[in-house]
């Protein structure tokens, strides 16, 4: 699909048009996804701390919040980043799901999904509309992991509007692309997280592809912020089978993973089910297992034909 005579303008405009079709349009959330939108490289590695204007700009930020709660009011500064702005776990088949889906998607309040207060519902637009972005978490170190187009933005109107404002650092990719690309960064060890943020329209907006050493969110994470949620999944190892071989010890992006008297022993508590740790092991060892205590996958397809189900049930009655 030849995207490349759309107007620089037009990005902007179905960002603009979707903000005021949301319930209770906030024109702070606008401002702030615009920003967002538009200088994602400054906005991360300040937030981050990688970047020498930190200091400098990290003061206005903090007038901003005092004179956003003296204007907008208290209730509205309630809850804390993480409600805001975060990540779900997805396995790479999962992720594939996400990037593959062949309809327009509306799926609202997936509380059991994405246990947040804000930003967890589902509606993609055109979403074969892929850009592939250099990650601003990577982008703003001196030594960083490679490649840099590792994030995806799906769906409009994020990824025109990324495009837009990007040209020198995004390229639009097929699914057949974005499918190989999320194959490459699982084979690197990295984990995909479908990420949510109240200023992107509170929904899904992009699959990132995270390392602990680069990530801001997973930094986040390690010190005990709650901004990233389980797959809902967990490692199990199959009996018998483990040689001791600590490969997935070493590759686990969340230390969940224990060499004991030559077998493994998994910290179910702090395994994500990232499904790292099964792609790597030689002997095709671990697997994956449904763990309802973390909440449920993000499936989108076994979530498209739940719904149908149900308008097809509200139908007959």
């Amino acid at each position: 699909m030849d995207k490349s005579s759309a107007s620089s303008k037009s990005g902007f405009r179905a960002f603009y048009q979707e903000w005021k079709r949301l319930e209770e349009p906030s024109l702070t959330n606008l401002i702030h996804g615009i920003v967002y939108a538009k200088w994602p490289y400054l906005y991360i590695g300040v937030g981050k701390g990688d970047l020498k204007v930190s200091r400098a700009i990290r003061p206005i930020g903090g007038m901003y919040n005092g004179l956003k709660t003296l204007f907008v009011g208290e209730a509205e500064q309630k809850g804390d980043y993480s409600e805001g702005y975060h990540g779900k776990v997805v396995p790479t088949h999962a992720a594939k799901q996400l990037v593959s889906v062949n309809e327009e998607v509306q799926l609202r309040d997936l509380e059991s999904i994405i246990p947040y207060p804000r930003a967890k519902d589902i509606i993609l637009k055109n979403p074969d509309h892929i850009v592939a972005l250099q990650c601003p978490c990577r982008s703003s170190l001196e030594e960083a992991c490679t490649p840099l187009d590792v994030c995806l933005i799906v769906g409009e109107p994020f990824a025109s509007f990324v495009r837009d404002h990007h040209p020198d650092k995004s390229r639009w990719i097929t699914k057949e692309e974005a499918e190989g690309l999320l194959e490459s960064e699982r084979d690197r060890g990295h984990v995909h997280h479908a990420f949510f943020k109240d200023a992107m329209l509170n929904r899904f907006y992009a699959i990132c592809n995270c390392c602990p050493c680069c990530c801001g969110a997973m930094k986040s994470f390690q010190r005990g912020v709650p901004m990233l949620t389980s797959s809902g999944f967990v490692s199990t190892s199959q009996h018998g089978v483990c040689i001791g071989c600590g490969t997935c010890v070493d590759s686990c992006p969340f230390g969940a993973m224990v060499l004991r008297n030559s077998a493994i022993s998994i910290i179910e508590e702090t395994c994500m089910g990232c499904g790292i740790c099964v792609s790597v092991c030689p002997e095709e060892g671990l697997m994956l297992e449904r763990a309802p205590a973390k909440g449920e996958p993000l499936e989108i397809l076994s979530l498209l034909e739940e719904a149908q189900h149900f308008e097809s049930e509200k139908l007959q009655i």
